[in-house]
């Protein structure tokens, strides 16, 4: 499957085998650097945070840098920063979403900025890679718009369920968060959830790259065969984790390239 956007980003030249992709546009504080690093953005659009300042503002930022843009969609739920499912009907939440995506949408094409993809953020994003009812909510917010395609976990039922209804799907992995053996990110309750060490997480880069053994929280191991890597943008060490997930694929593809094993 060809996953490159109708407007390849420039920071693509830098390495052959993954893209970077960060969640941006939510209000934290190293936005503005790590445009300069990843490849994707993917930018808030109102349901857990942001607005139309910080999609005009990621988008001008995402044109100076040759970053690819994408609505990051979310449950609406501001308070809770997208992680709390509201109640109502699944048309009601469809429309919702479909709302935030057009925002989105609407800024970046006045300001010439192309959307190629979009990522749901969040607890919508955890329900939907492994529940049919969420799923198919995305499913059917992919095909009001075929132009884009969709990051989803990698491995996970999601991905399956929405290429065979036709979508195109980029299988995402993350070096900054713990996994559970079913593929799943573990819960950030859990201690370990979240890592915080750029150490530690350009070496779960290096491991997901070259195929290697993840050690999860529950003491399993995993593979995770991915086409994007994320780096959370609210994790205060955002930047440094960007920086070392940078190095973990510019090491690998030196190493590629020069036939080292």
């Amino acid at each position: 499957m060809n996953i490159n956007a109708t407007n390849t980003p420039l920071n693509a030249t830098r390495q052959a085998v993954m893209w970077i992709n960060a969640d941006l546009g939510e209000g934290c504080a190293h936005d503005e650097a790590l445009f300069k690093i990843i490849d994707w953005a993917n930018i808030a659009c109102g349901g857990h945070a942001g607005d139309e300042h910080s999609i005009r503002l990621a988008c001008k930022l995402a044109l100076d840098h040759g970053v690819q843009v994408g609505a990051h969609p979310s449950y609406p739920d501001r308070a809770g920063f997208g992680r709390r499912k509201p109640e109502g009907s699944a048309t009601q939440l469809l429309s919702e979403l479909k709302q935030q995506m057009e925002f989105f949408e609407n800024i970046a094409a006045k300001l010439g900025c192309t959307s190629g993809h979009f990522k749901p953020h969040g607890q919508l994003y955890n329900d939907a890679a492994f529940q049919t009812a969420e799923a198919e909510l995305l499913i059917d917010l992919a095909q009001t718009f075929p132009h884009l395609k969709l990051l989803a976990l990698a491995g996970s039922p999601l991905v399956a369920w929405a290429r065979s209804a036709g979508i195109e799907v980029v299988e995402e992995a993350f070096p900054d968060r713990a996994y559970l053996s079913t593929g799943a990110l573990a819960p950030r309750s859990q201690p370990g959830a979240v890592l915080h060490d750029p150490i530690q997480v350009k070496t779960q880069a290096e491991l997901i790259v070259r195929g290697g053994p993840l050690q999860c929280l529950d003491g399993s191991s995993l593979v995770i065969i991915a086409q994007t890597l994320c780096v959370h943008g609210d994790n205060a060490q955002a930047l440094d984790n960007a920086k070392a997930v940078r190095a973990a694929l510019t090491e690998h593809d030196q190493d590629t390239f020069s036939g080292a094993s």
